[in-house]
Formats: structure tokens, C-alpha cells, sequence
């Protein structure tokens, strides 16, 4: 955990905002490292609000005592426009694998995410041999707009992330008029849209904590026990014939 002025706003309440006792959450023989977060935006513009937007976001998960990476999706080719050893696909699943929760933070055009952050997790697969990219994770989904405050993204972006088997949290943020709500340096001004980060960061945190070293008995399924145990009896049979 950082020293919470670090965060530069004077809108933080520091007799609220309050670290997070991840040792009351994790489960016995949980782990006890910093819960690992990966970032991603969804604009490559030189000032870009969803970019501005995840980095608050790392921020405060920084002070939540999270470690915290980004990827930047510039160089990123668009899914199945290169192979999958390509550099920057290769960074972004290397991310996806080490990482025990996400944000996922876009802007909305034409009432949909954008292009770039779809990309982003296209190339993300829900298995990797035996590895699984996503399942049991935890996600926060974020928006920015530039008009009038939308749901349209974030909503989006929750389908995904039940299609890619995360566990997304309740909690989320809309940022509408995006243009309005960072200074010229970059940073966030205090409004209820800044609290509502916040409590954005806190809650995942929160949950990943819960999460983590209980996701895979909690994504064991039924289904796939029947299908494991099918073929290993086919395997069984061939072998005794």
C-alpha cells in the first residue's frame, strides 16, 4: 500500500478510504502475495480518457496493495491478423495468465465498446492447453462517453466477461462527458464519479481476494467432471485392446 497522498486528489477522504485486510477474506492456505491486476483500455488516442481513466484506476489499486500491470494495445493486430506468437499477442496472454483479476476500461462509439478493446480480449482464449486464461478471475468493468451518461459499454463488457468465465463484480463506473472530468494534467477532479471509481477499485480488490485460491472448486463443473471421466475411460479401453 502506497501513501494514499500519492493519489493527488483532494477529494479522497482519508479516514475513509481504508485498506483492505485481505488475511480476513482469503481462505486457510490462501495466498498471501499482492493480488495481481491486470489493466486494459480501450483507446489509442493521444489524450485518451478510458487511458486516463484505468490509470486512477491502477492508482488506487496500488493503494489497495494490489500489483498492478497495463497493457498497451498499440501494435496489437486485429484477431487472426497474425499468429499467436506475434509479440504483443504473446505480451497480452503472458499478462492474462499472471494476472488473478482485471479491469477492463472503454470508451463507448456508436453505442458499443470500441474496436480496440474488443481486440484485446478476442485475443485472450478461453484455453490456452491446459491453462485458462480468464475463468475464475475477477473483473471490474468501466466506461467513459462523451456526451450523456450510457450503460451501453460497461453492459457489453459484462457479457464478455460472463462468456469468458469471470467472476465480474457487482460494482461499476460510467464516466460521461468524459472531456469535463480530467484536469490538464491528466488527473481526475473530485466528483461522486471519482467516488464511484473508488468504490470500484475497493470492491474488486475485495472480491479478488475472496476469490483467489478457491477458483478452481468453484469453477469445477459437473459437466466437464462427466467429460473428463468419459475419456478417460476411452483411453483406458484403448489401451486393454
Amino acid at each position: 500500500m502506497t501513501d494514499a497522498a500519492a493519489l493527488g486528489l483532494p477529494s479522497i477522504d482519508l479516514d475513509q478510504l481504508r485498506p483492505i485486510d485481505g488475511s480476513a477474506l482469503a481462505g486457510p492456505g490462501a495466498p498471501t502475495h499482492p493480488p495481481r491486476i491486470l489493466v486494459l483500455y480501450g483507446s489509442i488516442r493521444e489524450r485518451s480518457y478510458s487511458r486516463l481513466l484505468s490509470e486512477e484506476a491502477g492508482r488506487l489499486l496500488r493503494w489497495f496493495g494490489c500489483e498492478v500491470r497495463t497493457f498497451d494495445p498499440r501494435g496489437l493486430p486485429l484477431p487472426d491478423g497474425a499468429e499467436p506468437d506475434h509479440p504483443k499477442v504473446k505480451e497480452l496472454r503472458d499478462l492474462a495468465d499472471w494476472s488473478e483479476g482485471m479491469v477492463w476500461v472503454s470508451p463507448e462509439r456508436h453505442g458499443a465498446m470500441t474496436g480496440i478493446m474488443k481486440t484485446q480480449i478476442d485475443w485472450i482464449p478461453l484455453a490456452l492447453g491446459a491453462k485458462r486464461p480468464t475463468q475464475g478471475k475477477t473483473l471490474a468493468v468501466m466506461e467513459v462517453s462523451g456526451g450523456s451518461q450510457s450503460f451501453n459499454a460497461v453492459n457489453q463488457m459484462r457479457i464478455l466477461g460472463r462468456w469468458m468465465r469471470m467472476v465480474t463484480i457487482p460494482n461499476q463506473s460510467s464516466v460521461p462527458k468524459a472531456f469535463l472530468e480530467f484536469d490538464e494534467a491528466g488527473r481526475m477532479k473530485p466528483s461522486a464519479l471519482y467516488n464511484r471509481v473508488v468504490d470500484v477499485c475497493e470492491e474488486l480488490v475485495k472480491f479478488t481476494w475472496l476469490v483467489r485460491g478457491r477458483s478452481d472448486y468453484l469453477t469445477d463443473r459437473y459437466s466437464e467432471r462427466v467429460e473428463s471421466a468419459e475419456q478417460l475411460a476411452t483411453r483406458v479401453n484403448q489401451r486393454t485392446l
